[in-house]
């Protein structure tokens, strides 16, 4: 019997979801019987707050919004930003007869679901309803077959969402104290900054070291074809049976870690003269089978890495565009550490492979993925297309960011269901004798795939650009031992090897996984927190630490080493799971966590008791030198030091001779910052330069560079009033563009400040200025504001031109295009060309359909074409901007006039109810817009 129809006859059914989205879909598959609503993610939390916390509490339990002295118990507040949507669903509630609590089914989906019955209260029955997939099946199945709320899967997360709590709460007081205001720290998120913080200082400690080798183009003499070439390239392997160095046998410092030929420059170049004549021959031929077996489908974090290698999308553009096809219907649940497929799935996906691919492709038996994740939950399959069928990415009717996730996905899947492909490995030897005695071998290697198999579906990528993908054939011409090779050219190539590649978000997301800290299907959470915290910023798809990061890092090891070890990280999350298996108690937990372990005959886990007291950690701080923690030595004298304001390099103490100070640009990279670079900022103009003084007020006239740039202003007499009535405040004005401090003179200070200036006033008597605002100089006429075109035209514009200006209609909108600042290439969603232009809130990139700022790292010179593409993905898994719920609130019709004897009783409560319904209604439209982007946030809790 279908749900529907069991309603016609049990009543009407309520159903929560997390989102709008979701509820939408699910709502077309349940039909009349049932009204489906969303709670639009996480209704009650642990205070934001001391004013969130009710009054009743105080001391720690106000500041903390948990109650350490008692059990640690949270101190829960529905949001404001929910209150609205509570009250709905209470109203809805009443209407129905039963409710379903259809959240995810993970821990921080039942949280939700128990969080709801806590607060709504229902005297209904009530129900679990659980799926993987929005398909009608899945939907119905649910619906037939609920459970019961899973009471230790909500302690779990409750567990999890108290330690982030105490852990930010406890730990980021101390950051704002020692080093900035507005700092945080996280579980996970510190751990992660150090995690790119130890790379950058391994870049930073790196020497490069220069070695050379040969190569040489060898002939076998005859005409060849693709499958037996005519000649191979072959680099030198040994000279006198001592093996080349090559980039491997060097270390961190620029040292040889092995004895190995080192060869520079002068001695590659004379073996390769002396080789020049001699007669080669193949001395082996080694061959061994090719086998590679499919990828296992994609859980969370193999799927962020891919999107990344393959897309150019960064982990918080996958899981919204992953959110909105699970919300549709086209994949099943996003968020999974499992590789496993239901046998719906594998029936599937062999279907598809015998469809597609032919018989020839498929194995006999069915593959099974054994889970490698640690703790997984397993409740979920893999990522993989929704339904019995899989429909092809042709068949779905998708476009664009979501179309190619869903491809990735698509064929992944049904790669992970074909046979293994098969060839052979070549390795060829080559050797002959020098003119000076010397003998020298060179090697080369070839691959041939006999059988493609899963790579006819799919191939997965590398995060090395340089790396060889699977698929990749390398054909060595048929040669056998003894054969005769004629060299066609030998020649000394030269290397220098390369500090560690930074990480990507892709890399940093793989090292959080095989180092078992967090969770996966936090990762994109914690990775978006760690950039927009600013520790973290991009370079093209690198992920650099700021100096910022290096100075709380610094405090972090030194002062809480235990919290940012990734050993104790890992422990930390194995007790999580315990706890969740129900093998461990939450509250000794946090006990031993918080206060340490007081009692010496309690039991601890084996090896030792790893948490110690988090409280003891915070409280001692007077052994925390704020300026040691945030100082790094350059060399020769010069230090950098991490301010309240920025990033600067110093030489000598304050106030003695010879101190020398210099602000450090925002977007360096902390490699990059050597002594020469100081000594260049040193030399800088900087400080405060004195012009002179106003002939007509006789204040002393200087310039300055300042946060936001170079800057004149004057300099008030000592006792003028600063404040009140009668304040006088100091003239200031900014540099032109193509003005600076080394250059500029009184006269020319004395006329920016004399700006805004009075071009005249038209024939209706109103005045006319021209002044150099934000966004660049303009006339002003009343409200009526026009753009110049250079800022010389502040001083130099005339009446008539003005007024020619304003006769003009004004261009509503964008002016005439400007030519772009850089070719980027083309985009391969769009496939249209990507430019760098500059726009009025400044530079951004464009594919002409849709516009990406570039965020504060970003620079115009140094961005890459798929950095372009990557903010062309975030801005379209956003979606477009909606409008403000204000605007649907003012559009709706009047409500009728009361009649006149009833008008005075009714206009107090007519009054309440059209607040309460414009309240809720922008509340909804606000919550709606935010529900796509906020869902993958709600799920990561503080970690």
């Amino acid at each position: 019997m279908s749900p529907t129809s069991e309603t016609a006859k049990g009543g009407r059914r309520l159903v929560i979801v997390e989102s709008p989205a979701k509820a939408k879909t699910i709502k077309g598959y349940l039909g009349p019987g049932y009204v489906v609503e969303a709670s639009v993610g996480h209704i009650r939390d642990l205070p934001n707050g001391a004013a969130e916390v009710p009054d009743k509490y105080t001391g720690e339990v106000r500041r903390l919004g948990v109650d350490v002295e008692h059990d640690f118990q949270p101190i829960y507040v529905v949001n404001a930003d929910k209150k609205a949507q509570v009250r709905k669903l209470k109203e809805l509630l009443a209407e129905s007869d039963e409710l379903f609590l259809a959240t995810d089914e993970d821990r921080e989906g039942e949280a939700i679901a128990w969080h709801l019955q806590e607060v709504l209260k229902p005297k209904v029955p009530v129900h679990r309803m659980v799926f993987h997939e929005i398909t009608k099946d899945a939907i119905r199945d649910a619906v037939a077959n609920p459970r019961e709320l899973n009471q230790r899967m909500v302690d779990a997360q409750e567990t999890r969402r108290i330690l982030d709590r105490l852990y930010g709460y406890e730990v980021s007081p101390v950051l704002w104290k020692k080093v900035m205001p507005r700092l945080s720290a996280g579980r996970v998120q510190s751990v992660a900054t150090r995690l790119v913080v130890e790379r950058e200082r391994e870049r930073i400690a790196f020497r490069s070291a220069e070695y050379w080798d040969l190569t040489g183009t060898f002939s076998t003499g005859r005409a060849g074809d693709p499958s037996d070439p005519s000649s191979l390239v072959a680099r030198l392997n040994t000279v006198d049976g001592k093996r080349v160095a090559q980039g491997r046998d060097f270390g961190a410092n620029g040292q040889l870690k092995s004895e190995v030929l080192h060869l520079d420059e002068a001695n590659a170049r004379a073996l390769a003269a002396a080789l020049a004549d001699t007669a080669f021959a193949v001395r082996s031929v080694e061959s061994k089978p090719y086998r590679r077996s499919p990828y296992a489908p994609f859980r969370t974090t193999t799927l962020q890495q891919e999107a990344s290698r393959k897309l150019g999308f960064g982990a918080k553009a996958t899981m919204q565009v992953a959110q909105k096809l699970y919300e549709n219907g086209f994949i099943t649940y996003m968020r999974t550490d499992s590789t496993t497929l239901s046998d719906t799935a594998v029936a599937a996906a062999r279907a598809q492979v015998t469809q597609l691919y032919g018989a020839d492709y498929l194995p006999e038996k069915p593959r099974v993925y054994a889970g490698k994740v640690k703790n997984a939950q397993e409740a979920h399959e893999a990522i993989r297309p929704s339904g019995d069928r899989f429909r092809t990415p042709a068949e779905t009717g998708l476009t664009g960011d979501q179309f190619r996730l869903y491809e990735l996905i698509w064929k992944r899947t049904v790669a992970s269901q074909m046979k293994d492909a098969i060839g052979n490995s070549v390795t060829v030897k080559i050797g002959g004798r020098a003119s000076d005695g010397r003998d020298a071998e060179f090697s080369a290697s070839g691959k041939t795939i006999t059988f493609h198999g899963f790579m006819k579906a799919y191939v997965e990528g590398a995060d090395d650009p340089n790396a060889e993908l699977d698929d990749r054939e390398r054909r060595l011409p048929q040669v056998a031992e003894g054969d005769a090779l004629a060299a066609e050219e030998i020649t000394a190539d030269g290397h220098a090897t390369k500090p560690p590649a930074r990480y990507t978000e892709a890399s940093l997301v793989k090292e959080l996984e095989e180092r078992e800290i967090g969770r996966p299907s936090t990762y994109a959470s914690i990775i978006g927190t760690i950039l927009d915290r600013g520790y973290v910023f991009k370079k093209g798809t690198a992920l650099v630490p700021s100096f910022l990061s290096f100075a709380v890092v610094n405090l972090l090891e030194k002062h809480f080493g235990r919290l940012v070890d990734y050993d104790f990280t890992a422990k930390m999350e194995d007790d999580l799971d315990r706890i969740a298996r129900g093998e461990a108690q939450s509250v000794p937990w946090l006990k031993r966590f918080y206060f340490g372990s007081e009692d010496a005959t309690e039991v601890v886990p084996s090896g030792g008791d790893h948490l110690g007291g988090l409280k003891e950690l915070v409280t001692d701080l007077g052994a925390i030198d704020a300026r040691e923690i945030s100082s790094f030595p350059v060399g020769e004298g010069i230090v950098l030091r991490v301010g309240r304001y920025g990033p600067y390099v110093e030489r000598g103490e304050k106030d003695a001779e010879g101190h020398q100070r210099a602000d450090i640009p925002d977007d360096m990279a902390p490699d990059e910052l050597t002594v020469a670079y100081a000594e260049e900022l040193f030399a800088k103009p900087s400080g405060e330069f004195q012009l002179g003084k106003d002939p007509v007020s006789g204040n002393e006239i200087v310039a300055k560079d300042g946060r936001y740039g170079p800057y004149v202003t004057e300099i008030l007499p000592e006792g003028t009033p600063k404040t009140g009535k009668n304040a006088v405040k100091a003239r200031t004005a900014s540099l032109f563009k193509t003005m600076s401090l080394d250059t500029i003179t009184l006269d020319d200070a004395l006329k920016l400040m004399s700006l805004p200036r009075v071009v005249g006033t038209d024939a209706e008597g109103v005045e006319i200025t021209a002044q150099n605002g934000r966004y660049g100089p303009y006339l002003k006429k009343g409200t009526d504001s026009r753009s110049l075109e250079t800022e010389d035209q502040l001083f130099t514009i005339t009446l008539d031109e003005a007024l020619a200006i304003y006769a003009q209609p004004k261009q509503r909108g964008r002016a005439a295009a400007k030519p772009p600042l850089k070719e980027l290439g083309t985009d391969p969603v769009s496939e249209k060309p990507v430019v760098v232009k500059d726009g009025r809130f400044g530079p951004y990139v464009t594919d002409g359909e849709t516009n990406a700022t570039l965020r504060r790292d970003d620079d115009v010179e140094t961005i890459t074409p798929e950095r372009g593409y990557e903010l062309l993905a975030e801005k379209r898994a956003k979606g477009p901007a909606k409008k403000t719920a204000k605007k649907t609130a003012a559009k709706k019709a009047p409500a009728k006039k009361a009649p006149a004897k009833k008008a005075a009783a009714t206009k107090t409560a007519a009054a309440k109810t059209t607040t309460a319904k414009k309240t809720t209604t922008a509340k909804k439209t606000t919550t709606a817009k935010k529900t796509a982007a906020k869902k993958p946030a709600a799920s990561s809790s503080d970690e």
